[in-house]
């Protein structure tokens, strides 16, 4: 596997450097959130690093709980980064610029300032903030709509953008509470927005994910499905701080509202995690002549304790790079299942299906090989995988 970038080939992309668009991305949006912190310290207090602490500290959970919605088929790490730096960077100062220019030129002129301060949050943060985050699914949709599989693609990256998006906005809201309450309103805000309802920014934007999601993958309703999420994100913004308003009857709603949509989206994960293992059934058994696929491996592909099973046996047979290998021969196999998915669906144009196909196909070969052909280690397991029928030589074919 000298002369191939698994990488590479499971993303989709041409291996070397990365592109420069991704690097003027990520330069914009670090710059932006710089900005954002910079402001916060301006007209800040001595809360600043409090706020910065305590909004950071669940984000690492927060995005470990994301990213197993998707073990089978895990997004590429380069573009989850730009996800949630762009809700960290442009949408958080964006928001900033634009709620702040709607305040004093609109909403307050119009409404006066109580009343101007309730349109805004309800109706005007709402639609600024869906927008600026949703923004980077659009523009997956244009640029990577072949990255975006399913559902639980759509979303992951809407709740890697939502989070970046919160970590930065918790910061304001700590750092004002310990300013203006000291610690016990320090400690009212974070239960609030950090324990009981840390997820309630993924939720609103997960709406934008399905709606791109279904447009990446459907050939009908790709240019309404969008839209359509876009505006019920902003419905479930615009409710959640509208019920603010009315005490904690308002908030016991919307928190019943949001657990609700919250198992909702959790039972769609669930099920198209099932409809992949089908299509893992269904399409890769007619790669059984190639060799590169027995109805063993089917079996070990089908559940994730398998196939965590097959990479231990890798690794203990072959060392580390056998385990990288089995690692790459699962996720190809699965994306090739995906790609069959795009094809049935008419969203696959045929001459990117076959060079895609054929790269997939070749690195299953190439890991195959790996992680067959791997030396046995001295006194370790046998070469013979625990899942597959012995031959004369102890392997499977080859391909």
């Amino acid at each position: 596997m000298a002369h191939v970038d698994p990488k590479a080939v499971l993303e989709g992309r041409i291996p070397g450097r990365p592109p420069v668009g991704l690097i003027v991305g990520l330069t914009v949006s670090s710059l932006c959130a710089v900005a954002a912190l910079l402001f916060d310290v301006v007209f800040g207090g001595a809360g600043f690093w409090v706020g910065v602490i305590l909004a950071i500290l669940p984000i690492p959970l927060l995005i470990a709980l994301i990213l197993t919605l998707d073990r089978l088929e895990p997004e590429p790490a380069r573009t989850l980064v730009f996800s949630f730096m762009w809700g960290a960077g442009v949408a958080v100062l964006g928001a900033l610029i634009l709620n702040t220019l709607g305040l004093l030129y609109v909403t307050v002129p119009i409404f006066g300032e109580a009343k101007g301060h309730f349109v805004s949050a309800t109706f005007g943060a709402p639609l600024v903030e869906e927008t600026l985050k949703g923004a980077v699914l659009f523009g997956l949709l244009w640029f990577r709509r072949n990255e975006i599989d399913g559902y639980a693609d759509g979303l992951i990256y809407a709740g890697m953008v939502a989070l970046g998006f919160a970590m930065m906005e918790n910061v304001t809201y700590y750092m004002r509470a310990y300013d203006e309450g000291g610690v016990q309103q320090l400690q009212a805000v974070f239960i609030l927005r950090g324990l009981v309802a840390p997820l309630s920014h993924p939720i609103f934007t997960a709406m934008t994910g399905l709606g791109v999601a279904y447009a990446a993958t459907h050939r009908r309703g790709y240019m309404v499905m969008p839209l359509v999420g876009l505006a019920a994100s902003m419905v479930l913004h615009g409710l959640w701080n509208g019920a603010t308003t009315l005490g904690l009857g308002g908030l016991a709603v919307v928190y019943v509202l949001d657990f609700c949509i919250l198992v909702g989206l959790v039972v769609i994960v669930a099920v198209e995690r099932r409809t992949t293992v089908r299509r893992i059934e269904t399409y890769l058994p007619m790669y059984a002549p190639t060799g590169l696929v027995t109805p063993q491996d089917i079996q070990m592909l089908r559940t994730l304790p398998a196939r965590r099973v097959a990479r231990r046996w890798a690794k203990a047979v072959g060392g580390p790079p056998a385990g990288r290998a089995m690692t790459d021969y699962q996720l190809a196999a699965t994306e090739l299942a995906l790609l069959h998915k795009r094809a049935d669906r008419g969203v696959a144009d045929p001459r990117w299906f076959e060079t895609r196909r054929d790269a997939l196909l070749n690195l299953m070969g190439l890991a195959r090989q790996a992680f067959l052909r791997a030396p046995q280690r001295p006194a370790g397991p046998t070469a013979h995988p625990p899942w597959a029928p012995q031959g004369p030589s102890g392997f499977l074919p080859n391909p």
